[in-house]
């Protein structure tokens, strides 16, 4: 009777979103208060009744309860209970539940700390959260309901979730991703709230950018965390490899860090209102269609679901209507949007701007380079494959200019630019970061590597400048606390993307890699550590068999690690798949992935890939201190006091 109950639930939730994307906004329209207020209380019994359905679907997994069909398809009686619980959101049906509860619980958040904007403006935001979760909501009841049931012959024991999601970057990358994707939904919100009012100014930008902020955030630990996932499962070493689903969550990352800038513009300058409106609709755009490149079939990844196609039919369809409505409401409006401030060309509002439209036109350069073949696939065309010598190719530049201005925009002013004194600075900044750039890798490597060079030279740069930033401010140590959380932000995020740039480079160009053969006893030398494989034994798990490596690392004739690679085959899916071991610290890696057993198998050889990585958890450092910024960004206490003087007038 349970899942029967949870079919309820997402029926009683339908009518809900209904409720709330229609009463809410015809109040603003008609001025009924009531009809407005009511818009919370619709929130918060939208979020019960998924967080209970969802709580449901959770216990039918730990409970074996294989007459419901999506539990059948994705765990196993033998899964480990952490493993079945992940398995909610392992396969399409309980990804796209996670995507809509994790919108219902945006959307409670929003009615919860929006106590203090204005009604009118609260009930948009809230009417527009319910058309999206009208969608979604249609979109599983009628094609993904995870709630089917098998009956009256249901299996005994399920099929297994599939061994690639049988880590534990499932029980945290999903969830971080979605929360990413789900929350530009508010910026979006906001935007098109803004639009339907015709107020979109200052306060609006306020109102959006904390959400906003969260939503970059959780986007970026998502991605970091499936970055880390396909180093340590998929036994290549690699971090980012132009997948096209990784493609899918990267596009809006980037139009979401031009629009938390374009926000920062348009809150203190009130400039480029109606370019800001359009980041935050093709923002969550984006996301759209990154769920929707993932769930239609259309993509063969190792990350996509394979799904009936005729599923993403609806999802094109509802990504056309969402897409076409918002941009047709913003070229209605658009030209009642007004900018009367005035500055000069080198000024940091042009500056920003500019920043910005690289962001976009890298976001468009991977656009191009993810969609092109599948629209040469369906005209009948030649089939191609777009890889990482596109991607590199045009999108290495555009960074690299992006790079150049991060380092420039910390020392510009508002409204004009005094070229000669930025000049004068930045000259120093840049021979001291040539200087530092052509030093270091020289002493890491003792050889000179041009693409290491340029670079390290724009990390530094960044690093360079953004201090030097600070300090312009402040004069002396004492008064570093008087700059506010924003500006800390500021300067711990662009240090993260340098950090992230310095292992990227380094790790490209200095990684070394053996695909080898070694026998019980053997040596091999790789950089300059030496790896003797010892041997393998039999290996069992709870619901596979396989086998455990031994390798031990030496350097300088003494043991600095011993690594224990596994290669395990899952009974239920008849799949072997291999468990790297890496030995870690801040400036390398050190990883065995162990690959199949050679003939003669009496002699215990095997295959094996080794790599040294040196500095590969740079990347992942420097885009966690980019998260830790954007939190620090999001305590500024400004928000708060304004939030305070606004309770006052609302009062």
């Amino acid at each position: 009777m349970l899942p029967e109950f949870a079919n309820y639930l997402l029926q009683l939730t339908l009518s809900l979103a209904l409720v709330l994307s229609i009463c809410p906004l015809t109040g603003t329209f008609l001025g009924k208060h009531k009809w407005m207020q009511f818009a919370r209380s619709l929130a918060y019994a939208q979020c019960l009744c998924l967080c209970l359905a969802y709580l449901l679907l959770a216990y039918a997994f730990l409970s074996n309860d294989f007459s419901v069909m999506y539990v059948a398809t994705n765990s196993n009686s033998q899964l480990p209970w952490y493993y079945r619980l992940c398995a909610v959101w392992g396969a399409h049906e309980g990804s796209l539940l996670l995507w809509v509860f994790l919108l219902s619980i945006w959307t409670a958040a929003v009615a919860r700390f929006s106590r203090h904007l204005p009604l009118a403006m609260v009930a948009r935001v809230l009417s527009v959260l319910g058309m999206i979760s009208v969608g979604f909501l249609l979109f599983i009841i009628i094609t993904s309901n995870p709630f089917l049931r098998l009956l009256p012959d249901f299996p005994l024991d399920g099929r297994d979730l599939n061994p690639l999601l049988q880590d534990p970057g499932l029980i945290i990358h999903p969830p971080m991703l979605y929360l990413g994707y789900v929350g530009f939904s508010v910026a979006f919100a906001f935007a098109i709230a803004a639009l339907i009012g015709g107020r979109l100014d200052a306060a609006w930008a306020r109102w959006s950018k904390p959400w906003t902020l969260a939503a970059w955030c959780f986007l970026t630990l998502g991605i970091i965390l499936g970055s880390w996932w396909a180093y340590r499962q998929l036994g290549w070493g690699g971090w980012w490899f132009w997948d096209p689903v990784e493609n899918a969550s990267f596009l809006p990352w980037l139009v979401g860090t031009a629009l938390i800038h374009s926000l920062v513009m348009t809150e203190k300058r009130n400039a480029f209102k109606a370019w800001t409106a359009l980041l935050a609709i093709l923002t969550f755009s984006l996301s759209l269609v990154g769920t929707f490149l993932v769930r239609s079939g259309i993509l063969i990844s190792v990350h996509a679901f394979a799904v009936d196609p005729s599923r993403g039919v609806f999802m094109l369809i509802f990504l056309v209507i969402v897409i076409g409505a918002s941009l047709t409401l913003y070229a209605w409006r658009v030209n009642k949007v007004k900018t009367h401030i005035q500055f000069s060309f080198f000024s940091r509002e042009n500056l920003l701007l500019a920043n910005n439209m690289l962001l976009t036109a890298a976001m468009l350069v991977v656009l191009l380079g993810t969609l092109y073949p599948l629209f040469m696939d369906a005209l009948g065309l030649e089939k191609i494959s777009v890889g990482p010598p596109y991607f590199n190719l045009v999108f290495i530049p555009l960074m690299s200019i992006i790079l150049c201005f991060m380092g420039v925009v910390p020392l510009s002013q508002w409204h004009h630019t005094s070229r000669h004194l930025v000049t004068k600075k930045l000259s120093i900044m840049l021979g001291f970061s040539l200087l530092i750039a052509f030093i270091l890798p020289w002493m890491i490597t003792h050889v000179f590597n041009p693409w290491v060079f340029l670079g390290m030279s724009l990390a530094l740069w960044v690093v360079a400048v953004t201090l030097q930033s600070i300090f312009r401010k402040t004069k002396n140590f004492i008064a570093l606390k008087k700059l506010n959380m924003s500006q800390w932000g500021m300067v711990t995020a662009h240090i993260g993307v340098a950090l992230c740039v310095i292992g990227v480079v380094l790790t490209s160009e200095n990684s070394i890699q053996r695909e080898i053969r070694l026998s019980p006893g053997e040596t091999t030398t790789v950089g300059d550590y030496q790896f003797r494989f010892v041997g393998v034994q039999d290996l069992t798990g709870p619901n596979y068999t396989g086998a455990k490596g031994k390798v031990v690392v030496e350097k300088d004739m003494k043991e600095i690690s011993t690594l224990q690679p596994e290669v395990r085959f899952y009974t239920v899916q008849k799949m072997a798949l291999p468990k790297t071991a890496i030995d870690a610290n801040l400036f390398r890696d050190l990883y065995v992935a162990l690959g199949e057993p050679l003939e003669p198998f009496e002699k215990g050889d095997w295959s094996m890939r080794i790599y040294y990585k040196p500095f590969v958890r740079w990347i992942w450092g420097g885009a966690l201190l980019m998260i830790f910024g954007g939190v620090l960004a999001l305590l500024d206490r400004r928000y708060r006091h304004y939030l305070g003087r606004l309770k006052q007038v609302t009062k």
